[in-house]
């Protein structure tokens, strides 16, 4: 490996949140020094996950299934959708193993600044989620940010919408179901 190699790799890994030009340098001369502890399961690791990892069907969760163990865990209440930013909010939920209902990934907040519009994110399949499922709550974990109460209320009016929809459907239906009794 020339020097060139080693100084690739190293700002390759600056590149990641929360590591500096220092920190990668620290960590590629571990990697590098233990080869066969370190770098070699490592380099395994990543390949497995770069050609196995899938993103949820169901909710937008990485996993190396068409639909993540959270979503398949029937011991889950699906009444529930707790609303997340990304997939690093859902691990972090996980991880306080409270939360017992099902998940939703946006994939981002909406921000002008940034140019990020509903389209861009995943409230469709929210939405469809609602049409489809006997859904009791939905909790908005979403930052307490500007662009995090703006996405909030956008959500809120789509989901108002999306359940008046689904109500006067019922209603129109329930009227024709009368009236057919009636002839």
């Amino acid at each position: 490996m020339s020097g060139n190699d080693i100084e690739k790799l190293i700002k390759q890994i600056a590149k990641l949140p929360s590591l500096g030009n220092r920190s990668a340098r620290r960590i590629v001369l571990q990697l590098i020094e233990k080869k066969d502890e370190f770098l070699m399961p490592l380099i395994s690791g990543l390949q497995n996950v770069a050609d196995n990892i899938k993103t949820c069907e169901i909710c937008g969760n990485f996993d190396t299934a068409d639909i993540c163990s959270i979503c398949k865990d029937e011991t889950r209440d699906n009444s529930i959708i707790c609303v997340v930013q990304d997939v690093a909010d859902l691990w972090a939920m996980e991880r306080v193993s409270f939360f017992k209902g099902s998940y939703h990934v946006l994939g981002g907040i909406l921000s002008a600044l940034d140019g990020i519009a509903p389209e861009d994110l995943n409230i469709y399949s929210l939405l469809e989620r609602i049409k489809k499922g006997d859904i009791k709550e939905i909790i908005l974990a979403l930052p307490a940010t500007i662009d995090g109460q703006i996405t909030a209320h956008y959500l809120v009016s789509k989901i108002k919408e999306e359940v008046n929809k689904e109500e006067k459907k019922g209603e129109t239906e329930k009227r024709m179901a009368y009236k057919s009794k009636e002839t």
